[in-house]
């Protein structure tokens, strides 16, 4: 027979042992609940950067301010969109999306400035025909124009489709655009320096001492300063690094790749130049896009 002190002793450690069960309950509970959340947040945000983040289509606006652009150019309207990476994330249903929108804001110059599609994605013979009829709807009050991206040079892509439309493909090369006047503006495109076919002196190689408003169309953004080495550029366009194509807010771009390591965001003032740089279209590594829509530019150059 059990005495008092020992039936008390008794009764303590079944109180201890039932405080024991009853916390290890309720921390099995918490780190049930933990995970539980942990796996909803993390599907949840791989869910919105693959579905929602690379879907829709933003107009992201600027109004460049420049004294040298001639006053017949005054109110120049530019489109700029780049990295299409057809396939990947960006479908023809997208591309129909694009080319609506683009003639809805009736620009006078279309540029894009790369990376049609990307080399890990396969492209048929009827994407490419797709491609073609599509852009060929673009419509552009002073002209088109093109440059290769890093990817393009992989395939035969590029070529294959822009040569079957009214843009003029504008590696290391330049033109003349004309409005209602006789002072032209300039347009000068390059070739990409990763793939060691950058030549500014080729790009500015017009026969004229002039001085003319320019506009450079580059895809990766640091050729900025090989650009502004050889000749002044008041407006470059360039894309390739999606603006981080992952983004943070107030931070911006969390990685940047070969190319894209000193300009990434969307603009830069380099002395008296603009650089701005789209955010692009498609996806390229991964299919995956956070608080950086796919998005073209559009630009109302004033001339104050």
């Amino acid at each position: 027979m059990l005495s008092r002190a020992e039936k008390s002793e008794k009764i303590l450690k079944e109180w201890e042992d039932e405080e024991r069960k009853e916390k290890r309950k309720k921390s099995i509970i918490l780190w049930a609940k933990i995970i539980v959340i942990s796996m909803i947040v993390i599907f949840g945000s791989f869910y919105y950067m693959r579905f929602i983040g690379t879907s829709g289509l933003n107009v992201r606006e600027y109004r460049v301010v420049n004294s040298l652009l001639p006053p017949s150019f005054h109110g120049l309207k530019v489109i700029h969109f780049s990295d299409l990476h057809y396939n990947s994330t960006f479908s023809e249903k997208n591309l129909k999306v694009l080319v609506k929108k683009i003639n809805q804001l009736k620009p006078d110059i279309v540029a894009f400035t790369g990376d049609l599609t990307d080399k890990e994605t396969v492209i048929t013979e009827n994407d490419l025909k797709i491609l073609v009829e599509q852009l060929n709807k673009i419509e552009a009050t002073l002209g088109l124009y093109a440059v290769r991206g890093n990817h393009d040079y992989e395939t035969s892509n590029f070529d294959v489709v822009f040569t079957k439309t009214a843009f003029k493909i504008l590696d290391n090369n330049y033109d003349f655009i004309y409005s209602k006047g006789t002072t032209p503006i300039l347009i000068t495109g390059f070739g990409s320096k990763l793939k060691e076919d950058l030549n500014p002196k080729q790009a500015f190689s017009f026969p004229s001492e002039e001085s003319f408003f320019t506009i450079a169309l580059t895809h990766e953004p640091d050729t900025a300063i090989d650009i502004l080495n050889t000749h002044p550029a008041d407006l470059i366009l360039s894309g390739h690094s999606h603006n981080g194509q992952i983004r943070l807010p107030k931070i911006g771009a969390i990685y940047s790749v070969p190319g894209a390591k000193k300009y990434k965001n969307e603009h830069y003032k380099i002395d008296q130049s603009n650089l701005f740089i789209s955010g692009g279209l498609g996806t390229s590594g991964f299919k995956l896009r956070l608080f950086n829509r796919p998005s073209i530019n559009l630009y109302r150059i004033v001339e104050k």
